[in-house]
């Protein structure tokens, strides 16, 4: 199976003219010849660019692979801009499964027939993804509108056989591409593997669902639909149904009369608050999971669905990020590059001054625009392709968080061309760092601390000896290697002395003879 797959996907690669991606270098000829030799396979879209092209073949190959080409397409700090923007435009649409079988799967997840808690189901979807399809259903006991989503029978099968093969292209090409172990190509098989197992879990969707509505209950920015928990399951997942206009539908959101530039303002606002007050963002935000209330269009409120990938920060990544984007709007260089060091993000070796230097390369020529013109998320993307040339670590939370303020951003900047992001931005950053990191915060966080304190105080002594009696263990383990290296270089000396004096021997012996 693994081999007629993989033999699929060599197909597909050479129709569509993919050899053109490869480095031009040794170390891939052997799949160079290979490809050369499928003489057989017909080519295809041969006047489309290589971007389209690829586009096109992970089409071919199939839903789990348009999953992927998604999510690499926000990989902009490895990507160049038109393949990116090519596998951006990739659409997870797919031919639905029967609707009877997704009945079947539904009454097995819930243990009883549809209609012990369902006045009504519709076996037409309403929508159909790589992943899974909705269904529309009425609830039997209090009549209320809902949306069931099914996971895709086999899929989890499916993904696996793919991301095994995925895992073995990554391999090869760590092993064979120069300068393959600096782009970790398994870290980010891996990264996407784990991404997609999340998708694979509705009921972890819908614990993420709850959390994101509790955080934003009442509130004027963002509605979360109701999950009715005890429908869900791991592969079935009941929410409320929702009313609102596509976010991309930029005609009929003018029609009636929304406030566009609150509403571009909000989203911002929205992602800022996710990402900093409650550390618990929504990381899947592109125009298909967003809807507008426009229950009163002078007052519009997001629509947010699908919350199967989320992202969290640490605290240090949480305040390293709020430095450097403080920064960066106060354009001190220097700050971001200590930021990045100090935060772990390129190693602590890095030149500070190189860094700097390199940094205000990327963003001086951007100020030189109306704030209102410069991309905010696009100078991050440039300093993150920086931070790389200095060995920056692939960060996984930092990549779920640049991709949805890329999305935020374009989005912002559709619904309202002159939003400034600095003006929405900055000062909700610098509120909540005085908060966060205020004198009167950081007494209160000692404070809260003194219980733990009282409990560790008595234990103090005990551990200052403890430290004393390792260091002494250290200081003699050190002084032993001192003396044994003393005495290896002493008996190299004599060594050398010995092989000196063996050779003068050899010398005098051929001049007697």
């Amino acid at each position: 199976m693994t081999f007629f797959r993989l033999f699929k996907i060599l197909t597909v690669f050479r129709a569509y003219q993919l050899n053109e991606l490869l480095p031009k270098h040794r170390s891939s000829k052997w799949l160079r010849t290979l490809l050369f030799c499928m003489f057989w396979v017909r080519a295809k879209a041969k006047h489309q660019k290589i971007g389209e092209r690829l586009q096109l073949a992970l089409q071919d190959l199939g839903p789990v692979w348009v999953k992927i080409g998604q999510m690499i397409s926000t990989r902009r700090d490895i990507l160049p801009k038109h393949i990116a923007d090519a596998l951006a435009k990739l659409q997870d649409q797919v031919n639905p499964f029967d609707g009877k079988i997704a009945k079947q799967l539904i009454e097995s997840a819930l243990e009883q027939p549809i209609d012990y808690y369902f006045a009504d189901f519709d076996e037409k979807p309403i929508a159909s993804a790589s992943i899974a399809q909705v269904h529309t259903a009425v609830l039997k006991h209090s009549q209320a509108e809902v949306v069931i989503k099914v996971l895709r029978p086999n899929i989890l099968q499916v993904i696996q056989a793919d991301i095994g093969l995925m895992y073995w292209v990554a391999k090869q090409f760590t092993k064979r591409i120069e300068s393959g172990e600096k782009l970790r190509a398994v870290e980010i098989v891996h990264d996407y593997e784990m991404t997609l197992l999340k998708e694979l879990d509705l009921q972890k969707e819908a614990y993420n669902t709850v959390r994101l509505r509790d955080n934003f209950i009442n509130s004027d920015t963002l509605y979360i639909p109701y999950v009715y928990q005890d429908l869900c399951r791991k592969n079935v997942m009941v929410e409320e149904r929702i009313k609102g206009i596509p976010i991309a539908d930029i005609d009929q959101l003018k029609q009636n009369n929304v406030d566009m530039k609150l509403l571009a303002e909000r989203g911002v606002q929205a992602f800022f608050t996710q990402v900093f007050r409650d550390n618990f963002f929504h990381a899947d935000m592109h125009p298909g999971n967003i809807f507008v209330d426009i229950t009163e269009p002078q007052n519009p409120r997001y629509i947010g669905i699908d919350c199967a990938i989320v992202g969290i920060l640490s605290a240090d990544d949480q305040r390293y990020l709020a430095e450097n984007f403080l920064a960066f709007f106060n354009r001190d260089y220097r700050k971001i590059a200590e930021t990045y060091i100090a935060s772990g993000w390129v190693p602590a070796t890095t030149d500070v001054i190189a860094l700097e230097m390199a940094m205000r390369n990327v963003c001086e020529p951007a100020f030189a625009k109306p704030l209102s013109e410069i991309s905010f998320s696009q100078i991050l993307l440039q300093l993150f392709q920086v931070a790389r040339q200095f060995d920056m670590d692939i960060q996984p939370q930092l990549t779920l968080l640049e991709k949805t303020l890329f999305y935020i951003e374009g989005l912002g900047r559709q619904l309202y061309p002159e939003l400034d992001l600095w003006q929405t931005a900055k000062p909700f950053l610098e509120k909540w760092y005085r908060d966060k990191y205020s004198a009167k915060k950081i007494l209160q966080q000692a404070w809260e601390s003194l219980p733990e304190w009282r409990i560790m105080l008595p234990q103090l002594p005990e551990k200052l000896n403890d430290y004393e009696r390792i260091s002494k263990q250290m200081n003699v383990q050190l002084q032993q290697i001192k003396q044994e290296f003393q005495r290896s270089k002493k008996r190299e000396r004599n060594l050398y002395t010995v092989i000196a004096l063996f050779c003068a021997l050899c010398i005098i012996i051929l001049i007697v003879h």
